[in-house]
This record gives structure tokens, C-alpha cells and sequence, in this order.
């Protein structure tokens, strides 16, 4: 993938002071020099990828930064959230070390949320933190995980539990890169863009409404629209709270839930946008059941997660289960579950609800 030229329809700015960087969002850009301008020099660099990505763009990236690397290689990892852990992640320290790798090296995320999380993650403790660069190719990285410095892995006991906050140098967003997407994929990158709705913009779901047919047959006018406004929001959100001490936690609407189905399905049955989708909708009714939205919302968010083409009905894991399961999350405090539920047309605040009540939802919301 060489286009003959770029086009940065938007740069976004992540503004963190001394840790601040740009999202660089357009057509053409992974291939093109001028795209890495800020990246620091190194004698050496590795690009993290996996197996299904580094054929696609790989060699291009290579040759786009040769200017500032002396020496280049390429890892590839295998594909898929079941491979988000411990020995995964174990790959690429083998690859910094055994390559003598030191300080200035840096690293480059060519892939989705897997690829962008564990290449972080490696990234923060690599001697104690070396730089790195996020090059999402799926909708789903470019406009939620890539942005905003969390890293993680899996543990079979609960999602992104093990990780840190590590902010990369450079985000880059080539919209190229959707155009390989699988439909199933494309519509998970479509959850996240959704949640910012809800919880921020109702201006901007109402322009998702109206778009979304557009959005699905992967317009690019429409999609460099959906990701600058999703960064713009991601963007606004991090720099008031980096290390999600209070807002930042609105970004983990159907989260819980969704942590909860991709945990309990075994990861990669659901991929993470559709377990977000899903989770979405029994938040909403969890809103409802709060006394917080009216049905009509409720109603409303269901349509648009369906016109996606994600599920709105959760697996049969049983309320124990999902309540068991939901215990192992971030935002749960002294053995409370906390959710991110509406509390008006574009705010969302995290509350506790009473177990009773988030059974209920879980029996509305879940195949019986």
C-alpha cells in the first residue's frame, strides 16, 4: 500500500502537557515520510504487527520511516484477542532483547486494539519505558484504543486487568486501512464510535443515525467525519483525566457488560466492539430501570447498535454469572460494581445499582 499521496483531513491534539501528541487522521498516510515527522530517530526500531496485517502494510511502513531508523525489523504476532497475554506479550520482549535493543529504540503498533495494547504495555516496561507509536488499522483502534495511553493484557479471570498508562508519541489513523476490514470488524469499530453519542454528543448520534447506511458501505467522507469527531471527544475526555480518576470513566459505557460477555464467551468469541454494542443496550436499560432516560432513548440506542450490524442481546451466561464476573473490573470499589449509565441525553455519570435490579436487566437483555 504505496498511494501516491497523502491526505490529512484532521490533526487532533492530545493535550497532556510534556506527554502531549497529535492524532494524524487521513488517506494515504502510512505509506508517506512526512506522516512520522516528530517520531524521534533511533538506531534501531520494531514494528509490532501481526500475522494478518503485516502483509498489507508492513513493507510500506518500512520503507515510510527508513529515514529515521538505521535498522528495521518486523514482529509478527498471532491474530486475535485469545492471544491478548502473558506469553504473547512475552514475544516481544524476546525480540527487543534478543535484537539488543536499548533505550532509544522505538516501537511501532501496526495493527488493532490487541496489537496497539500489548505493544504499549511492552513499550512502558521495556527498560522501564521506551517510546512508541500507535498505527491503528482497524475502526475500532483508530478511534478509541489507540488514543489515550492505556495499555493492557488479558488474564482469564478478567479483561485488561494487567496493564499501565503509557502515552505513545504519535497516533496515526490512515483511513486506507478500513478498506481491508472484515464486516464483522467494521461493525465492532462502529460500537465505539456510537458510545461517544450517549455520553457527550447528541448531535453527533444524531448525525450517526442519519449516517449510518452511508458509514456501513464505508464512505470515506463519512468515516473521516466519525473518526475526528470520536478522537475529538476521546481527545477532550483524556487531557481533563489521563489516568481515568473520575470522567474518564464515561468512555467504559456497556463496558461492564461487555467485559463481562467477552470474559465469559472466552475471548475472541465476541470481538470486543460487539460485546460493547451489546453491553450498550443493557446499560441503557440500566439507565431506564435508574430512573435516569426515558424508554424512547432506550429504544433508540437499541436501533442504531442493530443498524450496525451488532447484537443487542446478550449470551446466557446466567445473572450469577455476570454478576460473578463483573466483581473483577476496574471501576468496582470495596466489592461494588460501578456502572456508566445516562443520566441525560449526552452525560453519563458511574453509579452502583442493586444487584436485583442489574438481574433484572441481565434477564431482559440476555438470550433465556
Amino acid at each position: 500500500m504505496t498511494p501516491a499521496t497523502s491526505n490529512v483531513f484532521h490533526e487532533v491534539p492530545i493535550d497532556l502537557g510534556d506527554r502531549s501528541y497529535p492524532i494524524r487522521i487521513g488517506t494515504g498516510l502510512i505509506g508517506t515520510a512526512s506522516t512520522w515527522a516528530g517520531v524521534p530517530s533511533s538506531a534501531h526500531a520494531l514494528i509490532v504487527t501481526n500475522t494478518t496485517v503485516a502483509p498489507l502494510y508492513a513493507q510500506a511502513l518500512s520503507r515510510a520511516i527508513a529515514g529515521k531508523h538505521q535498522t528495521i525489523d518486523v514482529l509478527q504476532l498471532p491474530d486475535g484477542e485469545a492471544h491478548k497475554n502473558w506469553q504473547t506479550l512475552n514475544l516481544i520482549f524476546d525480540e527487543l532483547l534478543q535484537t539488543a535493543s536499548d533505550r532509544k529504540t522505538v516501537l511501532y503498533a501496526l495493527g488493532g486494539g490487541v496489537v496497539g495494547d500489548m505493544t504499549g504495555f511492552a513499550a512502558a516496561c521495556y527498560m522501564r519505558g521506551v517510546p512508541f507509536v500507535q498505527v491503528a488499522t482497524t475502526l475500532l483502534a483508530q478511534v478509541d484504543s489507540s488514543v489515550g495511553g492505556k495499555t493492557a493484557i488479558n488474564h482469564t479471570l478478567g479483561k485488561n486487568m494487567i496493564g499501565a498508562f503509557y502515552q505513545p508519541r504519535l497516533v496515526v489513523c490512515d483511513l486506507d486501512t478500513l478498506a481491508t476490514l472484515p464486516a464483522r470488524e467494521f461493525s465492532a469499530g462502529l460500537a465505539e464510535i456510537i458510545k461517544y453519542g450517549p455520553i457527550a454528543d447528541m448531535a453527533f448520534l444524531d448525525w450517526i443515525e442519519a449516517n449510518m447506511q452511508g458509514l456501513m458501505s464505508r464512505d470515506p467522507a463519512l468515516l473521516a467525519h466519525a473518526v475526528r469527531r470520536s478522537c475529538e471527544i476521546k481527545a477532550w475526555v483524556v487531557g481533563q483525566d489521563e489516568r481515568e480518576a473520575g470522567l474518564r470513566a464515561i468512555l467504559n459505557f456497556g463496558h461492564t457488560f461487555g467485559h463481562a460477555i467477552e470474559a465469559g464467551m472466552g475471548y475472541g468469541q465476541w470481538l470486543h466492539g460487539e460485546a460493547v454494542g451489546c453491553g450498550m443496550v443493557m446499560a441503557s436499560h440500566l439507565s431506564q430501570q435508574l430512573g435516569l432516560i426515558d424508554s424512547a432513548l432506550v429504544d433508540r440506542i437499541t436501533r442504531i447498535v442493530q443498524a450496525a450490524g451488532l447484537p443487542i442481546t446478550g449470551p446466557a451466561l446466567g445473572a450469577d454469572r455476570y454478576l460473578e464476573l463483573m466483581q473483577v473490573d476496574k471501576k468496582t470499589e470495596a466489592g461494588e460494581i460501578r456502572f456508566v449509565v445516562i443520566d441525560k441525553p449526552g452525560s453519563a455519570v458511574m453509579r452502583p445499582a442493586p444487584d436485583a435490579m442489574v438481574r433484572q436487566v441481565i434477564e431482559q437483555c440476555c438470550v433465556a
